[in-house]
């Protein structure tokens, strides 16, 4: 059920991508498809009752392993971040520096007054 959520979040980004004609509502639905790519991959390494992935001295490779929650989704995840924050301000930026050149954020409007 909650795969579906994620999945319909990313559905809801990718309309607003198509559907809008404004940069900056184009740049809020890459944000909201980036947060529900970041949903499904946190979901995708979560173990219910799981113990951190830490190695006390005597516990055996198998007692670890059982209950131990894989740690590289949530690593990816924290990249996804540090690169999705790094693009949104390239996004934002060209937005401004668009605004700046034709006056409006509509994507017709820009294509209109090419030039």
């Amino acid at each position: 059920m909650i795969y579906s959520l994620c999945l319909l979040l990313i559905l809801i980004g990718l309309y607003g991508v198509i559907v809008s004609r404004q940069t900056l509502k184009i740049v809020v639905s890459l944000l909201i498809m980036n947060h529900g790519v970041h949903l499904m991959l946190l979901l995708v390494g979560y173990r219910k009752n799981g113990s951190p992935p830490i190695v006390d001295p005597g516990t055996t490779i198998a007692d670890f392993a059982a209950g131990a929650v894989d740690p590289l989704p949530q690593a990816m995840v924290l990249t996804s971040i540090v690169i999705g924050l790094g693009v949104l301000a390239l996004m934002v930026a060209l937005c401004v520096r668009l605004y700046e050149r034709y006056g409006t954020f509509d994507v017709t409007e820009i294509r209109r007054l090419r030039g």
